[in-house]
């Protein structure tokens, strides 16, 4: 945990932004994998995490703004609980550690909800991802499941992403202590990725070395040579000669501040001179897209500066054609980069994701664009100090578009259809980096994890 200071400070602020009523922060709970006893390890909420620092089971808590109290509900350990977990600190004197000296039992929750019920007091919660939670929510408020979403406290929202998007200095060495175990999980996919070697054997080495420190993957880990599936999980594929690998993953730190880092991996030491082509090009443009970094910028001109890059470069090879501008206006390059540039990070590695990327990533003025490979962008709006981005562009070569774009003639005037054929079973290349906006620019975060052709090609043939 922060020292107590911390939380003591994110309460106080988050009382003066709601100014009254009661919010309510219901803990996670532990998840059964297939029984009650054998469960999935525990990740208490991130929200909950940032205000309590608390990271156990069983907890809730609730803020009387209009009172000036704070109240953590939670039930020590029984002797039978014991014998299993063996002995752990009581809830008061985990509570110290958060600088919040009132506690109450689990059973006196309902009561004081039901009062503040009662005498018509606005109840603030955020959004729940977890059914469990719902279902304390419907229970403890008396609120329909039907919509429970429907009272979400907007203004709970907006004020605790206000906070938890700008990172504090701690924050920051947080993500950054998680990014070293990222330096060592990319170079070892690096080293490992070699013909006849199977895309589990590497995944699995990746999280061994997560676990080895102590800490778990922020994410599954997305390893494959079918790198044109963005977010691929299957481990199946014998890796051979020729093939790439992308490799997206990420750690959590101690305190759960995550890494997101991508590389793309040569199997056989180095790229063909068609890969390098394309590797080049996302290269340069996730270079131009992090040079562009700094606070006031819109985050979705970044994403069309990356675009124009990335079609500008496919045009040099022939697969586009035109006018850029007009082409990335017409969405033609879409068909080779089909997401977003990047997101914000922090404790989750799609930061705040569960709370509602329109409220993270847009504002009042700048609306999510609706149109195929804009409505992936899921940061759009101005950047400000203390930010942590991630800038991952890629090219991907997805058989079943290309087919779909093409049976269409869709954006022809800006593609060449034959040319594109004959890069059907390229696959993907994905480049990311997580960037600190800082007052004048951005920094990079993280040692420096092998990126350029010759660099990539050098680690991979060892």
């Amino acid at each position: 945990m922060f020292s107590a200071d911390v939380y003591i400070e994110r309460r106080k602020r988050l009382q003066t932004d709601i100014q009254s009523g009661i919010i309510l922060f219901p803990g996670n709970e532990e998840s059964p994998m297939n029984f009650t006893d054998n469960q999935y390890p525990f990740r208490q909420d991130s929200s909950f995490l940032y205000f309590f620092g608390l990271d156990c089971p069983g907890l809730a808590a609730v803020i009387d703004v209009d009172q000036g109290t704070e109240c953590m509900f939670g039930d020590d350990l029984t002797v039978d609980d014991i014998v299993w977990t063996g002995p752990q600190p009581t809830l008061k004197e985990k509570c110290s550690k958060s600088g919040i000296s009132q506690t109450a039992g689990l059973d006196k929750l309902p009561d004081v909800l039901k009062e503040a019920v009662k005498q018509g007091r606005k109840i603030h919660f955020l959004p729940q991802y977890r059914a469990e939670n719902i279902l304390k929510i419907q229970q403890l408020l008396s609120i329909p499941l039907s919509v429970i979403a429907e009272h979400v406290s907007e203004p709970l929202i907006k004020a605790v992403v206000a906070q938890r998007s700008t990172k504090s200095e701690r924050e920051v060495e947080q993500i950054e202590a998680a990014l070293e175990i990222s330096y060592e999980m990319q170079t070892l996919a690096m080293k490992m990725s070699k013909p006849d070697i199977y895309e589990r054997e590497v995944a699995s080495a990746m999280e061994a070395v997560v676990l080895s420190h102590g800490m778990a993957l922020a994410f599954p880990t997305i390893f494959s040579i079918h790198g044109e599936t963005l977010h691929n999980h299957f481990y199946g594929n014998q890796m051979k000669a020729g093939d790439m690998a992308v490799n997206d993953s990420g750690a959590e730190s101690p305190l759960h501040y995550a890494s997101d880092i991508t590389r793309t991996i040569p199997v056989s030491g180095k790229f063909s001179q068609k890969q390098k082509e394309i590797y080049t090009i996302v290269l340069n443009a996730q270079e131009r897209a992090i040079e562009a970094v700094k606070p006031g910028v819109e985050f979705r001109d970044i994403h069309l500066l990356a675009c124009r890059e990335l079609a500008s470069g496919l045009k040099d090879l022939g697969l586009m054609k035109g006018d850029i501008e007009q082409a990335v206006s017409a969405g033609a390059h879409t068909l080779f980069f089909q997401c977003g540039l990047g997101h914000m990070l922090g404790l989750d590695v799609h930061d705040m994701e569960a709370l509602g990327e329109d409220y993270v990533g847009y504002t009042d003025t700048i609306k999510r664009n609706p149109e195929f490979g804009f409505k992936s962008l899921r940061l759009a709006k101005a950047l400000e100090p203390g930010f942590v981005i991630t800038v991952e562009p890629g090219i991907y070569f997805i058989t079943e578009l290309i087919d779909r774009w093409k049976s269409n003639q869709k954006n022809s005037q800006y593609i060449d259809y034959d040319l594109v054929e004959t890069y059907r079973d390229f696959g993907g290349i994905r480049i990311e980096d997580d960037v600190l906006v800082t007052q004048t620019g951005h920094r990079i975060l993280g040692r420096k994890i092998p990126k350029t052709i010759s660099e990539v090609e050098e680690i991979s043939s060892c």
